[in-house]
């Protein structure tokens, strides 16, 4: 999956999209397998990046990779008492509004109000916090101050971070990363995690959950749930029976911003142990070097040998997915060090850049051909703990690319720059005409069936392979058990 920043409006219509299909009854009234953060700020659950409290994702030990939480004899203690889960006040508590108030009440010289009444205790409460309480409040000492990056910058560049010109803020949805070496998965105790293998998606099986919690604390995006109700955890399924008839996910079918892409990837799953025990600053590379090219005759051989079908390789190889990540390089993974390899991408925003205003004009040129990426209001070290463990390269490659592509397209368009410039910008990214062209069209003009190139699911192989009765499961349909599954069973 790809997300692009510089398309994002904040409208939170995706996250409306995931409540009303998976998450709108009894004890998932505070999840939102989808949200939508105002960056910089602290998110929901609050401070989810700030792993010294939640312990999530992995850690280098002794040159092997261990879950932060603590190896399974630390699990073992700690089974029945997690010290490292989030709290419902780091959520927030779901709450809906007592409606009779308004619609019986007498009449009277006052407008009558309708009272917030918890989800939870259903009483009376003062609502203190929400899934997107920070929208917006990038200059608020409550929340912006707080975000967990902003330790990657002096405090010089906080201290001008927050003064009132330079106010700024971009939105970053979030969803299950479904990641290749998910912590969640290890850290289950009951193994009711797991990642399937047609298609990568993550998930929990509701018969096996126990309810631990282990995955709430071990997942570092604090994206596995846990129901109050009926005693599971649960989390983002990537919509997947909708994958299975060929439709994108219900998040990203809504998206208004089309900020959104789905595609296959090839990886050398053999790469995996190397590929996460290199130093922060190499994750990003690392993780690129996995993916593997679909054209590639070599590749495409040992896909076959390996069960892979020619129409998932012809859909790899018009995946968009593959051409952001790895070809262009324009889409990094949301906090590699946490060293779970994300399978959701982000292309860094370009930001705002840095003015002044003279005799009532506003100036927002510059000399320098660059210049405007190093001027952004958010210093650039901000974006690269956030997509790239720390390392500014990934990010700055990213943001003048971007920058160089539009360029391109004023000298098309408009015709006021300098051709030399642009030929110029277009080279020192190691671009070419032809490719901003095609950075250009995926980005503004893509169709639906470009932004999501979904690969036959094959989900009867799978279950062949499972040894499932394949006769009794031809008529059966949908998701879920025939009865729900019962608290504690």
């Amino acid at each position: 999956m790809v997300f692009h920043l510089d398309k994002c409006i904040g409208c939170h219509t995706c996250s409306i999209a995931c409540k009303n299909v998976w998450t709108d009854r009894k004890g998932a009234e505070y999840m939102w397998w989808n949200n939508v953060e105002t960056k910089p700020g602290t998110g929901y659950p609050t401070a989810w990046e700030d792993q010294n409290k939640y312990k999530g994702g992995w850690e280098k030990k002794n040159g092997s990779l261990e879950p932060k939480m603590g190896g399974r004899s630390l699990r073992v203690l700690n089974i029945f008492h997690n010290p490292d889960m989030p709290r419902m006040d780091d959520y927030y508590e779901p709450w809906t509004y007592k409606y009779e108030d308004l619609f019986n009440a007498p009449e009277g010289a006052d407008q009558p109000t309708a009272r917030p009444i918890s989800m939870v205790t259903h009483k009376p409460i003062d609502i203190k916090a929400g899934p997107n309480w920070d929208d917006d409040l990038s200059g608020s000492p409550v929340y912006a101050a707080n975000d967990p990056n902003l330790e990657a910058l002096t405090p010089e560049q906080r201290e001008e971070l927050f003064d009132i010109e330079r106010l700024v803020f971009f939105y970053l949805p979030r969803i299950c990363n479904h990641c290749l070496n998910a912590c969640c998965v290890a850290a289950c105790p009951s193994g009711a995690i797991y990642k399937r293998g047609e298609d990568g998606i993550v998930l929990i099986n509701q018969e096996k959950c126990r309810g631990w919690r282990m995955c709430v604390t071990a997942c570092p995006y604090k994206k596995t749930f846990y129901n109050w109700s009926t005693g599971k955890s649960e989390k983002c399924i990537l919509c997947f029976p909708r994958l299975e008839t060929g439709q994108a996910p219900a998040c990203f079918h809504s998206c208004v911003g089309r900020i959104r892409y789905l595609g296959g990837l090839l990886y050398d799953a053999d790469r995996l142990v190397e590929a996460m025990n290199v130093p922060d600053d190499q994750l990003v590379d690392a993780q690129r070097d996995m993916i593997l090219d679909p054209s590639d005759p070599e590749v495409r051989a040992g896909a076959i040998a390996n069960g892979i079908d020619e129409k998932t390789l012809e859909a790899c190889e018009r995946s968009p997915v593959y051409d952001y990540v790895k070809k262009w390089k324009l889409a990094l993974p949301l906090h590699a060090e946490f060293r779970t390899v994300p399978m959701l991408f982000y292309v860094p925003p370009l930001l705002p850049v840095m003015a002044k205003t003279d005799d009532g004009v506003y100036d927002c040129s510059n000399e320098e051909l660059f210049s405007p990426i190093e001027k952004a209001r958010l210093p650039m070290e901000y974006l690269a703990k956030l997509f790239s463990a720390g390392n500014v390269d990934p990010v700055r490659l990213a943001l003048k690319k971007q920058y160089a592509v539009r360029l391109f397209k004023r000298l098309e368009t408009v015709g006021d720059m300098d051709a030399e410039v642009v030929r110029r910008a277009l080279e020192e990214v190691g671009s070419s005409e032809a490719e901003a062209e095609a950075i250009y069209r995926l980005t503004s003009l893509p169709t639906e069936r470009e932004r999501y190139v979904i690969p036959p699911m094959r989900r009867e192989e799978a279950m062949q392979m499972l040894n499932d009765d394949m006769w009794e499961g031809k008529g059966a349909a949908g998701f879920g058990f025939n009865e729900a599954p019962v608290r504690g069973a």
